[in-house]
């Protein structure tokens, strides 16, 4: 276990936060705070194609192999940590050394298997690195859960439909503490996110309820709504 999760032990599981809070923070502050705190939420293309290809994933079946098992839909969560989520897709590799203990043990099936988990995304791969802090945090769950370290773990994007490899190392998994940290502060009212008008406000289903260009012109909504009025009022004149 790593020293950042040795300082975050003993979560509740009222305090757990969900795994794809990370990357709607990451993402843009804004948009965690209006889905997480104030519980607001509008499909749009994207989403939707999200949500398809996911169900899609996590209703597969299980498959079994002599050297690989695949596990889809599964439910993580760590209390070291303070996260609960679900994996798209874990596969346990066997470990040819069947003395190794470098992996865990799956009921029914003999020897150690290595944990590798698999996040699909709908689109293409993305300049933030929001990906790749969900596919971290769900690795962290499942080395708490399964006692064991994981070293690598995959992207699979839909548009290019291409599998990438990610090495869950020591720069990955300090930016996901530092986000995780982020986050709480966010959730205990230490700070209140503001909307930023950014290129990819286009392709979020929240763009209308944020309204970013606001941000831009430094006007609030209340603002923005008086000046409307203002407005109507001077055409009434």
């Amino acid at each position: 276990m790593t020293e950042e999760s040795q300082e975050n032990r003993g979560y509740t599981e009222d305090e757990l936060i969900p795994i794809s809070a990370l990357q709607h923070l990451m993402f843009c502050e804004r948009q965690w705070a209006l889905i997480h705190i104030e519980g607001v939420w509008t499909e749009n293309r994207f989403t939707v194609a999200g949500r398809i290809l996911h169900e899609k994933v996590h209703g597969g079946e299980g498959e079994s192999r002599r050297e690989v098992r695949l596990a889809r839909g599964l439910s993580l969560r760590s209390f070291s940590w303070g996260l609960i989520g679900k994996a798209d897709l874990v596969e346990f590799y066997r470990l040819q050394d069947t003395s190794s203990g470098d992996g865990t043990m799956l009921p029914g099936r003999k020897g150690w298997w290595l944990p590798f988990p698999v996040e699909y995304k709908v689109g293409k791969p993305k300049i933030e690195r929001c990906d790749e802090v969900q596919l971290c945090a769900q690795t962290l769950c499942l080395e708490e859960m399964l006692s064991v370290y994981i070293p690598h773990g995959a992207l699979y994007y839909g548009r290019p439909h291409k599998r990438v490899e990610i090495s869950i190392d020591d720069g990955l998994r300090r930016e996901t503490a530092m986000l995780l940290t982020r986050l709480r502060e966010l959730a205990a009212g230490k700070d209140r996110p503001k909307g930023r008008f950014d290129r990819k406000c286009d392709s979020c289903s929240l763009n209308e309820t944020c309204l970013p260009h606001l941000s831009k012109s430094h006007r609030s909504a209340q603002e923005y709504v008086a000046a409307i009025f203002a407005g109507a009022e001077e055409g009434l004149r």
